[in-house]
């Protein structure tokens, strides 16, 4: 089992999903985010004043799948997100040791489904 989290666009949120139901792929856990990579944000003026902005609003996204469904969900995940420009943002593939799903107790990969 491997927890999948991916930093995208807020734009490209429903592109990823519909890319994610495509492959079958129907749980998600999507939370609003804010960061900086190689874009380094931007500068604007606020009543004269010279403000740089370096956190900038992103999506992340967490899935927790079963080991035969990762290549699917990354690939999913890319073909939503990808525009071709600096700033679509960065996939993270973690072990999980465990699930447990609280409504039934089952745990492992009958967790996830």
């Amino acid at each position: 089992m491997k927890l999948i989290i991916a930093y995208i666009q807020p734009h490209k949120l429903n592109d990823v999903k519909q890319e994610l139901y495509k492959a079958e792929v129907y749980k998600i856990s999507v939370t609003n985010a804010m960061g900086c990579g190689q874009q380094k944000g931007y500068h604007e003026s606020y009543r004269g004043v010279d403000i740089e902005v370096n956190l900038l609003k992103k999506v992340r996204s967490e899935i927790g799948v079963n080991d035969n469904f990762v290549k699917p969900t990354v690939d999913a995940i890319i073909k939503g997100a990808r525009s071709g420009d600096i700033g679509d943002g960065k996939i993270f593939i973690l072990p999980m040791d465990d699930c447990i799903r609280i409504r039934t107790g089952d745990t492992g990969s009958n967790a996830i489904g």
